[in-house]
């Protein structure tokens, strides 16, 4: 039963973000907003929808440890798994301006969560938490990326080639946001229910199933985006997109879940959030000092077989 109801949330929660997205750039079209801004706002918050219903639901039905390693464990899967699965299929060019101003923010905000979550270590407290104020100093850095990103779409959009947007009836558009909505809250409540009676049925802490099978699952549609970019011979769409996640995922998700109620870290552990800032550095070394600005099948197969040794080191201490 465990099972169905994880397999069916996940289901609703994708097919809910697929709608939610196609009827909020489909109306932001109506109103004439530029097809760019759409795509780095809009559609990024589409992908990363998913993780945002999970924490958030997670949050509220006190899982904090789901919460966090929902959003943990999808940032080291994107990172590790998406980026190297994708340079396995084409290798990935990166751009100049992505490796010195985006991976470094990407390394800034697991630096920043590090932070929030250590303080025992830090402000001798007795618990470590996420807190409200925590969550809406997260939310102010999610502020300033959304400005720099939206700079950026402008400067960089002069002559541009746009990809369209499709715009639907507004009364279709209405119903695919009011259904995905109705998707994503249905299928988060499923999804996260399902989740925990796995992990209780299995003797295995709710951390570990965050940071494993529900981190991969909430992170399909990043994976779906970057693996049919590189089929399309867009392979460097896999950077951007894992990155705007990232920084979405600890900037927006985090804080929105943690500004709701404090994130108690039971299971997730410095271990957890260093591994996080590792993977983030490794993405920064492959692009900077091999293969000229390249990451190739061989630093693919690195990243993969790298996230592999993560999660069977998670099995083992479970």
């Amino acid at each position: 039963m465990n099972i169905l109801l994880l397999i069916g949330g996940l289901l609703l929660i994708l097919l809910g973000a697929n709608g939610l997205t196609d009827g909020a750039a489909s109306v932001a079209k109506r109103f004439r907003i530029p097809n760019i801004v759409i795509g780095l706002t809009i559609v990024a918050f589409g992908t990363s929808t998913p993780e945002l219903t999970v924490s958030v639901s997670s949050a509220l039905k006190g899982s904090a440890d789901l919460a966090i390693g929902n959003v943990v464990g999808s940032n080291i899967f994107n990172v590790l798994m998406i980026v190297g699965c994708t340079a396995l299929v084409a290798p990935i060019v990166v751009t100049r301006n992505t490796l010195v101003k985006e991976i470094p923010l990407c390394i800034l905000s697991s630096v920043v969560l590090l932070f929030c979550a250590n303080d025992i270590l830090l402000d001798g407290s007795t618990d470590n938490v996420i807190s409200v104020t925590d969550g809406l100093v997260l939310l102010c850095f999610f502020i300033i990326f959304l400005s720099y990103t939206l700079a950026i779409a402008r400067g960089g959009n002069e002559g541009g080639e746009e990809e369209e947007i499709k715009q639907l009836p507004l009364w279709r558009s209405v119903l695919y946001i009011l259904g995905g909505l109705a998707g994503l809250i249905l299928g988060g409540n499923f999804f996260v229910e399902g989740a925990g009676g796995i992990a209780r049925s299995l003797g295995v802490s709710e951390s570990v199933i965050g940071l494993t099978l529900v981190a991969g699952g909430t992170s399909l549609p990043e994976l779906a985006t970057s693996v049919v970019a590189a089929l399309k011979k867009n392979p460097e769409i896999a950077i951007g997109n894992v990155i705007g996640s990232n920084l979405f995922n600890v900037f927006f998700v985090l804080g929105c879940a943690a500004s709701i109620t404090p994130l108690h870290l039971g299971g997730i552990n410095n271990m957890d959030l260093l591994v996080l800032i590792g993977a983030s550095i490794l993405l920064w070394l492959v692009g900077v000092f091999f293969g000229k600005r390249t990451i190739t099948r061989v630093e693919g197969s690195l990243m993969v077989l790298c996230y592999i040794a993560y999660t069977a080191v998670l099995v083992y201490n479970a």
